[in-house]
């Protein structure tokens, strides 16, 4: 439900996804789905997973890579969208592998780019978890949340950027749930009168707003608080909210008189 006013495309959700979760799931055809710590999607339409070395891969097999946008806060129900990319599988040739490596670490360093086997790695000791590289060349995508399921354009998706405020949503949405309970207290008086009755805990921010989670006695219900205009940094979002709050004054200071 939102309140009028500008909402992130369907692309955009995506692609914060992307930039967000912390694993993922492929599921290769014909077997069990694998658990993957890494994930990174390329510009030429690509998506590049790491699995366990021992994991099947046949080139050119159909697999899915499902992820999983959760909520930071201990809700009811914690997932607030599922993505899910089509395509054909294929390993990365070993030379290639570092180059690859090199290009994911410049946007994503994650720990477990250095378990990745390629030609200069050394043999795996008993204790050690090594993982394959692979790409899976994207041929559909599909999003899915309280709203329904939709399809997007893999054009779309590669010419859409995560929101600005992805990388900081968790720790602010924390902050405000447990230390500034006023303002999300303030902004659930913006809800119809019936969403008032249950608990409200802030479900999201981007850009254009903020999402409220009701959890009531006849289920969930999600509502976006969306600001008058999108904003791009810190200072912009402190007084997008303090506006949707119904403060007066966008800096939260009061008028001085002279």
């Amino acid at each position: 439900m939102t309140a009028g006013g500008a909402a992130p495309t369907t692309a955009e959700r995506i692609r914060s996804t992307c930039a967000r979760a912390g694993g993922a799931l492929l599921a290769i055809e014909g077997a069990e789905p694998i658990s993957t710590p890494l994930h990174h999607l390329f510009d030429d339409g690509s998506i590049a997973v790491a699995v366990p070395a021992a994991a099947p891969a046949r080139d050119g097999t159909q697999a899915v890579v499902e992820l999983a946008d959760y909520a930071p806060l201990p809700l009811r129900e914690p997932v607030r969208a599922l993505v899910w990319m089509r395509g054909r599988l294929q390993p990365v040739p070993l030379a290639e592998i570092p180059p690859l490596l090199d290009r994911i670490a410049a946007e994503h360093p994650h720990p477990a780019l250095l378990q990745i086997q390629t030609p200069a790695s050394q043999p795996p000791r008993i204790d050690d978890t090594r993982y394959a590289l692979l790409r899976l060349q994207i041929e559909s995508v599909v999003v899915t949340d309280a709203s329904g399921a939709e399809s997007v354009e893999v054009a779309a998706l590669l010419a859409a950027r995560p929101d600005p405020f992805c990388a900081m949503e968790s720790c602010w949405l924390r902050h405000l749930d447990s230390v500034h309970r006023d303002v999300v207290a303030r902004l659930a008086s913006k809800l119809p009168a019936p969403l008032r009755r249950g608990e409200v805990r802030p479900l999201g921010l981007d850009r254009y707003g903020v999402r409220l989670r009701v959890e009531a006695a006849d289920g969930d219900h999600d509502v976006r608080l969306p600001f008058r205009e999108p904003v791009d940094d810190v200072t912009g979002l402190s007084q997008a909210i303090r506006l949707l709050m119904g403060c007066p004054f966008a800096n939260g200071l009061r008028a001085r008189r002279y």
